[in-house]
């Protein structure tokens, strides 16, 4: 949640954040247009977790940014699981193949999972 470093591809049109991707990773990022549901997307950047490296899309809602981290998962698709630490929201699911993982400080935040989890 760094914000020193928010994104490396800075648009708002998935047909660039996605493409941008491409030579970076091993998989393709869903990237969705959610500005028709209050959730414009900000860029992306590629990012490391457990030496992994993962897409990390960002969006905004009203003055709060969320970070979604997505990655390859061999899991099946199921429910969205959400917590609150250290005054961040937290949700995690898994969705065609990718886990996901959205943080924010907004409390909208299951507002923004259940719009980028409809197809």
């Amino acid at each position: 949640m760094a914000a020193g470093h928010l994104a490396d591809v800075l648009s708002s049109n998935q047909h660039t954040v996605k493409p941008w991707f491409n030579g970076r990773l091993d998989f393709a990022p869903p990237v969705r247009d959610l500005a028709s549901r209050g959730f414009p997307l900000a860029g992306g950047r590629l990012d490391y977790i457990e030496r992994r490296p993962v897409a990390a899309l960002v969006y905004r809602h009203r003055l709060h940014v969320i970070n979604l981290f997505l990655w390859p998962s061999a899991g099946r698709d199921g429910p969205v699981s959400q917590e609150t630490r250290q005054g961040y929201h937290v949700a995690h699911w898994v969705q065609g193949g990718m886990a996901h993982w959205a943080i924010s400080d907004s409390a909208d935040l299951a507002q923004f999972v259940e719009a980028f989890r409809a197809r």
